[in-house]
């Protein structure tokens, strides 16, 4: 017979030697846990520890990374920090004032009459034809080390005339491992500007600089005549250098020339935005050759540019990282700011080097939670605050004066506030019926409902308090604005214990009394009012406040009838303006009181293609406006809004909503953080404590010992029945 196999048990001395290793292990492990080894949840390589780097998240992947398209903050959060345009915003003062960056001055305009010749600044606007920006750069910029400036022994460009074996090679950027660099000159300002008119690039803005550019639509044109044809899906390399384009012109190696069809004064704030960047033709003519946006090697991908950063890794569904450019050219930190600022901190780096950091890593969060976990336990330096995090986050005290919780305190994080340079408003479609025209019933009635509508309410409930109550079309940090008693709306609030109070619900029911609809009842029907509200909030989401925005106007006895869609159908209604009743919103291009108030201009009505919503059309109104945009900020213009305000708030075609509010979060150890609700390139001005950093991640992670515990006893206990069997079989030897 065959014998059976047979399993011998470990002797009691190996099992108790076993058993020692395991426990000097844990001991171990505890004991570094004790001894400054960086948390086990440590989700950046222990190398990291310590150094100069900025740890930040975002939530939505950029789609476009050439300044030629980009049109989106979360795109912005990047190229803004590598690509430079003339002007910037000035870090710390309000309202936002323009600043030189890689210019010399912010440029004046010069007024020229229809034959050429100069006008006085204060000629009449009838009899400027055309308006020039001299643009000066300061010499001696350089751009960032890429592959696109690599020459050879011979100054033959190295990867502008690559096989396609070689380009079907390529996975990324850097396997072309030379790299060069060269002096910021005027021409590449200039062949950014032609890269706004080029047909098959799709600028957001070109329609815009169409309106207003010399020559731009005709130079657009242009191009598409006698650009050459796609070849396989992609477009050749096309020089524009070669084209002559009347708006701007290089006059030399550090000056160009913007030429403004008659007169747009608010084109200078147009210099600070990365579509007015410049664009050097080697990295185009590197990008365009024919296989390489097979490879994601393109503009839209690899940002080059003279910024203080340098995008050094693009994975944008994973991370993304901003390192220091060693070509940065140099800029410092500013002299001076607002009252307050120095007493915060804000000018203890005064005059000091920018940028403070050396790199800025990026990761991908798509769910607020983990985002905001992260946050605590020290892993990102600042943060939003999620609908889901704020209560946890944010207190308002009696006077409804926002705060920290007391566990934020004690973490040492700090709240950063600002009212964004946007609006969200209910409008009126003033070419309805009811709602409509320049009735005074249809004003009477217009005025009840924004009364009726506790804006103050919806920012309570539905924003988490993050809003102030709209009085007029202009946002703070707005010039024309005005605070206080001076700045309220006079037809639905009252200045009352040094404070806007909103109206009692009675005088609204007053008004509409008055514009014969009492009890919110039709007199032709002898039943409710009805009125249909238009609503983009076709979701879920979107329930509680439609409900909500019904029980305002029931308070009037008005029946609201809402017609939910989706948002481009919404589009649809205001462009056919079929609706009567609407929310929307406006957010800032530029921080001038123009880029408000031409919501309200006749001539640009939505149903005549422009961007006045309400449809509204006051013959005041849109004289004013001719006069205002043209004014340089000050006291003249200064009455001119006042008395534009008034106009607007007695004829109602909008009930004022609220002014947005950011709320952020940052750690103890990151310095420097003002909101800058109109800059984007901001990041060069934070600075760290890596040190605080460091202590505060170990005190907030510490490590969890009581699995490793319970893991041990586990296995003793389960190894007993074997140190039993084993003492029994050495006794039973013995014998």
């Amino acid at each position: 017979m065959a014998k059976a196999a047979t399993h011998r048990l470990p002797s009691l001395g190996a099992l108790r030697g076993r058993l020692l290793t395991l426990a000097l292990a844990c001991l171990t492990v505890v004991l570094l846990a004790g001894c400054g080894a960086p948390p086990w949840n440590n989700p950046y390589p222990e190398g990291q520890a310590g150094e100069n780097i900025l740890y930040g998240a975002f939530t939505e992947r950029p789609k476009h990374l050439d300044p030629v398209r980009s049109y989106s903050s979360n795109e912005y959060s990047f190229i803004a920090q590598i690509y430079e345009p003339p002007l910037q915003y000035h870090f710390l003062k309000r309202p936002y004032t323009l600043v030189p960056l890689t210019a010399e001055a912010v440029p004046e305009p010069t007024h020229l009459d229809a034959d050429g010749n100069p006008l006085p600044a204060d000629a009449d606007p009838e009899r400027i034809a055309v308006t020039e920006y001299l643009i000066r750069i300061q010499p001696g910029i350089r751009y960032q080390p890429h592959p696109a400036f690599a020459q050879d022994a011979d100054g033959r460009y190295r990867y502008h005339d690559l096989s396609p074996a070689r380009i079907a090679g390529l996975n990324e950027l850097s396997d072309l491992p030379e790299t060069g660099t060269r002096e910021l000159t005027a021409e590449d300002y200039v062949y950014q500007i032609k890269r706004l008119a080029v047909p098959w690039l799709h600028s957001p803005i070109a329609g815009l600089m169409g309106e207003h550019i010399l020559g731009f639509e005709a130079f657009s044109e242009r191009l598409r005549e006698t650009a050459p044809e796609p070849v396989g899906g992609e477009r050749p390399f096309f020089d524009l250098r070669r084209y002559d384009f009347p708006g701007v012109e290089v006059v030399d190696r550090y000056s160009y020339k913007v030429r403004i069809d008659g007169r747009y004064p608010q084109f200078v704030y147009w210099l600070a935005m990365p579509f007015f960047a410049p664009m050097p033709w080697e990295a185009e003519a590197l990008t365009s050759q024919p296989g390489m946006a097979d490879n994601n090697i393109t503009l839209d991908w690899y940002p080059v540019g003279t910024g203080p950063f340098m995008l050094t890794e693009n994975n944008p569904n994973l991370r993304m990282v901003l390192a220091r450019n060693p070509n940065f050219h140099g800029e410092t930190y500013p002299t001076e700011g607002m009252p307050g600022d120095r007493e915060a901190g804000l000018l203890d780096a005064a005059g000091e080097p920018l940028p403070f950091i050396d790199r800025a890593v990026y990761s991908l969060e798509k769910e607020s939670i983990p985002y905001w976990n992260k946050f605590l336990q020290g892993y990102y330096d600042t943060s939003g605050i999620s609908s889901d995090a704020f209560d946890q986050a944010v207190k308002f005290d009696a006077a409804g004066e926002a705060g920290l919780t007391a566990d934020m305190r004690e973490k040492g994080i700090k709240l950063s506030t600002a009212v964004q340079t946007s609006i969200w408003y209910m409008g009126f479609n003033m070419a309805d019926d009811v709602v409509g025209g320049d009735s005074e019933r249809a004003r009477l009635l217009r005025q009840a409902i924004s009364i009726a509508v506790d804006f103050g309410e919806f920012i309570s409930i539905f924003a988490n308090g993050r809003g102030m109550q709209g009085q007029g079309p202009l946002p703070p940090g707005i010039f024309g604005h005005r605070e206080g008693e001076a700045g309220i709306n006079p037809y639905v609030f009252d200045w009352e214990h040094g404070r806007a109070q909103r109206k009692p619900i009675e005088e609204a029911r007053a008004l509409l009394a008055q514009a014969g609809y009492r009890d919110g009842r039709d007199p032709e029907t002898g039943r409710p009012l009805s009125i249909y509200y238009e609503a983009m909030d076709a979701g879920p989401d979107g329930k509680a406040r439609l409900n909500w925005m019904r029980k305002q106007f029931a308070k009037l006895g008005i029946e609201l009838i809402v017609r939910a869609t989706d948002y481009n159908r919404f589009q649809e209604k205001m462009r056919e303006g079929t609706g009567q009743v609407f929310m929307w919103g406006w957010n800032a291009d530029y921080p001038d009181p123009e880029n408000f108030f031409f919501l309200l201009y006749g001539p640009n009505r939505k149903i005549d293609g422009g961007e006045n919503a309400a449809n509204y059309s006051n013959p005041e109104l849109d004289r004013l406006f001719e006069r205002m945009k043209n004014m340089p900020d000050g006291p003249e213009r200064q009455a001119v809004i006042d008395r534009m305000t008034e106009i607007v708030r007695h004829d109602a075609p909008w009930s004022f909503g609220f002014y947005p509010e950011s709320f952020s979060l940052h750690h103890q150890w990151v310095e420097n953080v003002k909101p800058n609700l109109m800059a984007n390139n901001t990041l060069k001005y934070l600075s760290l404590e890596p040190g605080i950093r460091e202590d505060k991640r170990a005190a907030w992670n510490p490590p969890v010992l009581w699995p490793i515990g319970a893991v041990v006893l586990l296995l003793v206990l389960g190894a007993l029945p074997a140190i039993v069997i084993a003492r029994r079989r050495e006794r039973s030897a013995a014998l």
